[in-house]
Formats: structure tokens, C-alpha cells, sequence
């Protein structure tokens, strides 16, 4: 548990440096040059994230249990993982009504799969997981709408051409996950 921990301190700490610390990273950024303040991060993201993993595969060997949720309750965490695959990829899709609405659809899709798992799985190492990023992303989504609020963004308006491929790549990159590559990355099928 203790390697899980130490990589989502890490990995969570790199993604939350605009959060609590924006001044200091506009400092590093100028310092240091876009490029290397960039490559920084990945790396530093790259080694939480596979602390993280092992961490996460290590604890499941050791599982303690501190709820039971019900059946039904891991059906629906399949409905919220589809609508979170669908804003994770309204990031990236342009003249959207997710992100013309939302601002920041990548956090709203993280907020939406950690709930969705926090509901379906009861394992301490689960709610160690999913509460974390959870907390993560409430906590950067308000960060984050209210420096947009401060610095005057708006976003571009939405269209239906937009919404229409970022629900189908999301529904298909979901699909894709959930019968496929979930098993063969996590070990779980939660569509069987």
C-alpha cells in the first residue's frame, strides 16, 4: 500500500503544481524553458504513474474489504466510465458543447470514472485509488474554472459536429476498454 501511496503523492503532486503553487511553475517555465519544464514532468508523471500501477497491483495481493456494494451498483459504474470516456476524449475534439459547457471535460471524465469506481469497488486499496484521483479532480476542476473565471477564457462554441465525434470516439474507445483491454491491463473484465 505504501508504494501506491508514495506514487500517487507523486504522480497527483506533479498534476496539482498549477493548483497550489501556479507563481513558483511560471518561475520554473521561464527558468528553465517550456521544453525541459515539459520533459520534467513527464518523467516525473511517467515514475507516479508506474509506482502507482505496481503499487496498486501489490495491494491487491493483500486485499481488505470495507464495503460490499451491490450488483447493480457495478452496472452503473459501466454507464459512468462510458460518459467519462466520452468527456476524456472532449478534450481533445474541437467545437464541442462538453468543453464550450464544461471548460475542462478532461477533469469532469476523471470526477465521473473515480465515482463510478468508488461506487462499484469496496477494497481499501480501491477507495485508496479512486478517492484519491477523485479528490484530485474536484479539487483542479474548481482551481481550474476559476483561473478560466480570472483571466476572461471562454471557450468556442459547441457544435453538433463536435459532439458527434467526441461521443463516438468516446464510445468506441470505451467499448474497446471495457470488453478488451481492461482484462488484459487490470486483470478484471467487468463486462463479464
Amino acid at each position: 500500500m505504501a508504494l501506491l501511496i508514495l506514487g500517487l503523492v507523486i504522480f497527483l503532486g506533479a498534476h496539482s503544481v498549477r493548483i497550489f503553487a501556479n507563481d513558483w511553475r511560471s518561475r520554473q517555465l521561464a527558468r528553465i524553458g517550456e521544453k525541459r519544464w515539459k520533459g520534467l514532468y513527464a518523467l516525473v508523471s511517467i515514475v507516479g504513474f508506474v509506482m502507482i500501477c505496481w503499487g496498486f497491483g501489490l495491494a491487491r495481493h493483500q486485499p481488505v474489504l470495507l464495503y460490499v456494494p451491490p450488483l447493480w451498483l457495478r452496472h452503473l459504474n459501466a454507464l459512468f466510465t462510458l460518459i467519462a470516456f466520452i468527456l476524456v476524449v472532449a478534450a481533445y475534439v474541437p467545437n464541442n458543447h462538453f468543453k464550450a459547457k464544461l471548460g475542462h471535460p478532461m477533469l469532469a471524465g476523471v470526477k465521473t470514472w473515480a465515482f463510478g469506481h468508488l461506487l462499484a469497488t469496496g477494497m481499501l486499496h480501491d477507495v485508496v485509488l479512486f478517492g484519491a484521483f477523485l479528490l484530485w479532480a474536484v479539487v483542479d476542476f474548481v482551481s481550474s474554472r476559476r483561473r478560466d473565471r480570472l483571466a476572461g477564457v471562454a471557450y468556442p462554441a459547441g457544435t453538433a459536429k463536435g459532439d458527434v465525434i467526441a461521443v463516438v470516439a468516446g464510445a468506441v474507445s470505451w467499448a474497446l476498454f471495457a470488453f478488451v483491454l481492461h482484462a488484459w491491463l487490470i486483470g478484471v473484465k467487468p463486462m463479464g
